[in-house]
C-alpha cells in the first residue's frame, strides 16, 4: 500500500512540475529564467504586427505579446485544449487586451490565416509536434513575405546526442535537428542562441532559440 501511495505521489508530482511554468502565478518568475523581454526585442515584434503563440496554454505568451502589438494588433493564441483557452480569455479580459484571438487548432494544423502574419512563435511546443513537416509548411503558409518564425526549445542532457525520436520522448530536442527541418521547410535561419540558460534555472535543461524568416 505505501507503495502504491508513493508512486501515486511521484506521478503528481510530476504532472504539477511539467504544468506549473504555465500558470499565472509563475509567469513572473518565468519572465526571469526564460528572458522574455530580449527574446521579444530580438524577434522584432513591433506595434500593429499580426502574430500567433503555438502552444499558448494559459496565456503567458500572448499575453506578452499582446502588451506589444497593442490594440491596431492581432495575436492569434492557438492551443489544441478547450480549457486552456478559456482560462487565456478570462487572463485576457482581466488586463483589458482585446488583440487576443484565441484558436482550437489541432494538433496537425495550428488553423492560422493565410499569408497575414508577422511572427509566429512555437515556444516549448515544438517537440510535441508529430507532423512537425505539415505543421512548418502550415505556418510558412500563414507568414507574410519575409515574415518569421521564432521557436524556443529544451535539450535535456540525459538525450544530447540521442536520436530524434529518443529526444521527443523525453520532452525535448536539439537545436540541430529543427535547423535542419526550417531549412527544408523553405525557411532562412537569421538568428540563433545555442545556449540560452536553463529551463526554470534546472542544470540539466538548456534552452536554445532559432529565428527564421520565410524564403
Amino acid at each position: 500500500m505505501k507503495h502504491i501511495f508513493s508512486v501515486l505521489f511521484t506521478i503528481i508530482t510530476s504532472i504539477a512540475s511539467l504544468t506549473a511554468q504555465y500558470t499565472e502565478a509563475d509567469w513572473s518568475e518565468r519572465d526571469q529564467w526564460m528572458k522574455t523581454d530580449y527574446l521579444l526585442n530580438l524577434s522584432g515584434i513591433k506595434v500593429g504586427d499580426r502574430v500567433a503563440d503555438i502552444g499558448c496554454h494559459e496565456g503567458y505568451l500572448s499575453i506578452h505579446l499582446a502588451k506589444k502589438v497593442l490594440k491596431d494588433g492581432r495575436v492569434y493564441a492557438v492551443d489544441v485544449r478547450n480549457d486552456r483557452l478559456e482560462t487565456l480569455r478570462s487572463n485576457a479580459n482581466k488586463r483589458g487586451h482585446t488583440s487576443i484571438i484565441t484558436i482550437l487548432g489541432d494538433y496537425d494544423d495550428p488553423k492560422l490565416p493565410k499569408s497575414e502574419l508577422d511572427i509566429v512563435y512555437i515556444i516549448d511546443t515544438y517537440h510535441e509536434i508529430d507532423a512537425h513537416e505539415k505543421v512548418l509548411r502550415l505556418v510558412k503558409n500563414s507568414l507574410k513575405s519575409n515574415g518569421k518564425i521564432m521557436i524556443l526549445e529544451k535539450l535535456k542532457k540525459r538525450v544530447k546526442g540521442k536520436s530524434r525520436k529518443e529526444q521527443v520522448a523525453a520532452h525535448s530536442l536539439s537545436i540541430g535537428n529543427v535547423r535542419e527541418e526550417l531549412k527544408q521547410a523553405g525557411f532562412k535561419i537569421i538568428s540563433e542562441i545555442e545556449n540560452h540558460g536553463k529551463w526554470e534555472w534546472e542544470e540539466d535543461k538548456q534552452m536554445w532559440v532559432i529565428i527564421a524568416q520565410k524564403l
